[in-house]
């Protein structure tokens, strides 16, 4: 047996049979987050009672402005953001949740026509499958609108090809929204092949520039973070275990798009027109770019392509385009907390 599939088969007994609900989670690393937003907790509370009490995540990654999209939900587990997306992709849309646990795919499956009923349609579906290899679900090339992942990468063996695999699913112009785990350094060896630890979502985090240097081997080189939390461990035996590592929960959004490796200026703004819904005052693309309704904002050629060349672009009206160049964009500094004694800086733009 390789080491990848001892490191799946650890993942599936640990979320199989081990843990049975949120309740045996020995650390914070999956259940942290902020409050969701409002139409996210109204369509949390329509969702079975024990959907929600097999849920491990580690935020909130729904996006805002999901009616009538195909989402690709990533180690769904018993589904409980598929049927919050249920509700927002409406009759029209459609949800498709993978996971290679087969206890936390029957109960999703258990709870489908419950779900069906109280909503008025039925437009979810779960696949079993590795999130590597989506061909193994019968995922097919440029299918999702969005794809989504709630702190289920960090535990793949193989990050590469499940990044692959992720741009490989979406359409052009598609979004990648997820919250994850992410270190300030490399993962030791000890550390990472310890059950517990890989189970509990902080074996397998990434340090966040090998991260930035993955995702930019598969085409994607601007990535933007949308929030960014630290992980309490909250147990002595992990903490002696992990050191001086410091872990933080992370919200990110990134594009298809053939988007340029640093932030050029071709002196464009962007106007949002206040048409999202559940953002009718200000749309927050990143953690250091908000958008108030109707107000001119100077954009990089980046911000702009994700805002018009995306299923933003109704909700935009971009002035400019790129037939001059001025050189790189001052898009200013995002928060960046401090790791240890050093400051740990999330790519700008």
């Amino acid at each position: 047996m390789t080491q990848h599939q001892r490191s799946l088969e650890s993942i599936q007994r640990y979320y199989g049979e081990v843990l049975q609900s949120s309740d045996d989670l020995q650390t914070s690393a999956c259940c942290i987050g902020a409050t969701p937003p409002r139409h996210v907790a109204d369509a949390l509370g329509h969702v079975h009672d024990e959907v929600k009490a097999r849920f491990y995540g580690c935020g909130s990654p729904i996006p805002p402005t999901m009616k009538d999209v195909h989402v690709l939900d990533l180690g769904c587990g018993a589904g409980r953001d598929c049927y919050v997306l249920s509700q927002l992709v409406g009759a029209n849309g459609s949800v498709i949740g993978v996971d290679m646990t087969k206890e936390q795919l029957a109960v999703a499956r258990k709870h489908r026509d419950y779900h069906a009923k109280k909503f008025g349609f039925a437009n979810v579906e779960f696949r079993e499958g590795f999130i590597e290899d989506l061909r193994t679900a019968r995922i097919s090339d440029e299918s999702a609108d969005v794809v989504i992942s709630n702190c289920v990468l960090n535990l793949s063996p193989d990050k590469t090809s499940a990044f692959g695999e992720i741009f490989r699913a979406l359409k052009k112009g598609g979004e990648l929204y997820f919250s994850d785990v992410f270190a300030d350094r490399r993962i030791p060896p000890d550390v990472a092949i310890d059950p517990v630890l890989r189970g509990e979502c902080l074996g397998g985090a990434l340090y966040w520039e090998d991260f930035r240097r993955l995702i930019a081997a598969v085409g994607c080189r601007d990535v933007r973070t949308v929030e960014r939390r630290r992980v309490a461990i909250n147990n002595p035996d992990l903490e002696h275990k992990t050191g001086l590592i410091e872990f933080y929960s992370v919200t990110i959004r990134a594009f298809k798009l053939d988007l340029e490796d640093r932030c050029e200026d071709y002196g464009q703004a962007a106007v949002y027109n206040g048409t999202i819904p559940e953002a009718p005052n200000a749309f927050d693309l990143d953690d250091h770019h908000r958008f108030v309704a109707h107000k001119a904002v100077p954009v990089c050629g980046n911000t702009a392509d994700m805002l018009s060349l995306s299923r933003y672009a109704p909700h935009f009206e971009i002035i400019g385009d790129k037939s001059i160049h001025f050189g790189l964009f001052d898009c200013g500094s995002p928060p960046t907390p401090t790791v240890g004694n050093a400051a740990a800086p999330i790519k700008c733009c």
